[in-house]
């Protein structure tokens, strides 16, 4: 970023930028929120930068005729802020708008140059310039473009300066006190106009195209994708500013419309924090049914996946114990079971709890020795899991905690089968290999889209009726 409000509004609109199902005009999956507080945080870091690009700022010479006492010239030149100490900023909701940038009781230092001509007379010297009393707004309107990227556009900014005193050096007597009042009415007018100048130049040359490097969709792994679009404009209120993310997951290889709408979230008046993030348990769930349509959720036990001190082994002769038949059938053959979710896993959340209760059926194959595969059993199998999520201050990660697995026989071609203690059995491998696998999957976690620069503190996790609500507080590490 190159001018002043640049960094305060990629620090700020970065936080609201993120990401998730629907149309256009639909429901949000994903609302960020920043709060009085947080707007506070950014108005504070923007002005400091403000601070160091007035610095930058190149003041023109300033030359006129002196009327008084015979005619003359005079100029103002290598104008250079020396000082700049801007004290009080706000940045403020525009209900129905977007964001107001006040800044106030500030002042401004400028060291510079003169020079008179009257007749043969050439007189030079230095001055100071004392900036009083300054006060700059500025209006950010906030939409989004055709994609569902987003705008910002300066609808209007005014800079006032409330008292100026030129002190002059140099041996000219009275001579400059006759154009006094005209020399500091130019140089008042220039500063207005450089301040406003540099704030319009910045948000039309940095920061919107620093929006514009918003990705539309992103990865999250190699099946999923996420759509970051926003499915409207970001909404100022009276304390907040809301920014609705479509937040569609979708299959990367094979990309279909999501029929299922989006269900309102209600969120909660809370404004200790600098930001939230509301995720919508219907973002997990599409996650959950992308997953099971593309057979993510499926999965095969052989004899070389377990465990080398296991008692129980895959093939016929170990499997005695639980189907007399299967050896005396199919006598030293290797087995397969067979993982199917019958369908996508749902996730509930509702207050203090995360919940889901998968149902899944395993079948139990021969390997032939034309390493065919032969069916002969199949089992139907449920399982209660709670969920626990952790935030930090990038992602969102979780963990699953399922209790034991509940085994019933649904169909058998080899006799007799031992459900109990096979239900033993499986229990094992699932708590010992399987969980501790999807888990560690789990553990890579669910990133939360962040600006440059930007770390999260002060987490707080919440778990409310059909969605999560992560507050936090914000620190825009500089370079």
């Amino acid at each position: 970023m190159k001018a002043g409000t640049g960094p305060l509004l990629s620090t700020l609109l970065g936080l609201l930028f993120l990401s998730m199902p629907g149309t256009r005009g639909a429901n949000p999956a994903l609302v960020a929120r920043i709060t009085d507080k947080g707007l506070a945080y950014a108005a504070k870091e923007g002005l400091l930068t403000l601070q160091r690009e007035l610095y930058k700022i190149t003041l023109p010479d300033i030359r006129g005729d002196i009327k008084a006492i015979g005619r003359g010239q005079y100029e103002f030149h290598s104008l250079e802020i020396q000082n700049c100490e801007l004290r009080g900023s706000s940045l403020k909701p525009l209900p129905g708008q977007g964001l107001r940038l006040a800044i106030s009781d500030s002042s401004i230092g400028v060291h510079g140059k003169w020079k008179v001509r009257k007749s043969f007379l050439k007189l030079h010297g230095s001055f100071d310039l004392d900036v009083k009393g300054v006060t700059i707004s500025v209006d950010l309107l906030l939409g989004m473009d055709p994609s569902g990227r987003p705008t910002a556009a300066a609808s209007g900014c005014s800079c006032r300066i409330c008292d100026l005193d030129v002190h002059v050096s140099g041996n000219v007597g009275k001579l400059l006190n006759f154009f006094h009042n005209q020399i500091e009415s130019k140089l008042q007018k220039v500063l207005e106009n450089k301040v406003c100048e540099m704030i319009q130049k910045s948000v039309t040359s940095d920061l919107q195209p620093y929006l514009q490097t918003l990705p539309v969709t992103a990865e999250i792994d190699s099946v999923l994708g996420i759509d970051y679009s926003l499915v409207a404009a970001p909404q100022a209120k009276a304390q907040v500013l809301d920014v609705m993310f479509k937040g569609e997951i979708f299959n990367r290889d094979h990309r279909s419309p999501v029929t299922t709408p989006t269900p309102a979230m209600i969120l909660p008046e809370d404004s200790k924090q600098m930001v939230y993030f509301a995720i919508s348990d219907h973002t997990f769930n599409i996650a959950s049914r992308v997953y099971h349509q593309a057979g993510y959720l499926n999965f095969s036990i052989t004899d070389d996946m377990l465990p080398p001190d296991s008692n129980i082994r895959l093939n016929t002769k170990a499997f005695s114990p639980f189907t007399p038949q299967i050896t005396r059938k199919y006598p030293n053959m290797n087995l397969e079971l067979l993982g199917t979710v019958v369908s996508a896993p749902i996730l509930n959340i509702s207050p203090g709890n995360l919940s889901l209760a998968p149902q899944m059926e395993i079948e139990g194959f021969v390997i032939l020795p034309s390493s065919a595969r032969e069916p002969v059993f199949r089992l139907g199998l449920v399982t209660n899991m709670f969920a626990s999520l952790t935030f930090n201050n990038s992602k969102v990660t979780g963990k699953l905690h399922p209790d034991k697995a509940q085994v019933r026989l649904i169909e058998s071609r080899v006799g007799m089968f031992n459900v109990n203690l096979f239900q033993a059995f499986l229990n094992y491998y699932l708590l010992n290999s399987l969980y501790p696998d999807v888990n560690d999957e789990l553990a890579k976690g669910f990133p939360l889209p962040l600006p440059r620069r930007i770390q999260l503190h002060d987490l707080d996790f919440q778990i409310h009726k059909g969605f999560l609500y992560l507050g936090a507080n914000v620190q825009y590490m500089r370079a």
